[in-house]
């Protein structure tokens, strides 16, 4: 899809960036879905966000809560904003979604507004959703 650049590359031509803009104009939402690889819950569980490091464990403590979860990975809302490519761990809340501590790299984080920053992130290994949450008989729905 995307030609690797280097010091050497041309900027693109008028032909190549309409193609390009055309190629973002068709990533809808409805597209998005459809092209993940897990099926994904909306879950508004408490999660606590903490450095994935052991040595960087006490810097900072931060509880969000989860938008959606799947089996790779969730997004959640937090006070602050959170260092895109930087590994953690979430331990969520058990009362609210039964799930172990789980180590996650933040793969994106967006502004909402000045006290709430949205943030994804990717699970280093699949989880396996509590049945009860899966099947309905828990507080989540289908996203």
């Amino acid at each position: 899809m995307f030609e690797e650049l280097d010091s050497t590359s041309r900027p693109l031509n008028d032909d190549q960036a309409f193609g390009l803009l055309q190629e973002l104009e068709r990533n809808t939402t409805e597209e998005i879905r459809r092209q993940r690889s897990h099926f994904r819950l909306s879950i508004k569980a408490n999660v606590v966000l903490q450095a994935g490091n052991a040595s960087d464990l006490l810097a900072y403590k931060l509880k969000g809560v989860t938008g959606d979860v799947s089996e790779g990975g969730c997004s959640g809302l937090f006070p602050m904003p959170i260092a895109v490519g930087d590994i953690h761990r979430l331990q969520f809340d058990r009362a609210d979604l039964d799930l172990p501590l789980t180590f996650a790299r933040c793969v994106r984080c967006r502004l909402i507004r000045e006290d709430a920053y949205e943030a994804g992130f990717a699970f280093f290994t699949p989880i396996s959703l509590p049945e009860e949450v899966v099947t309905g008989s828990g507080a989540a729905a289908p996203a």
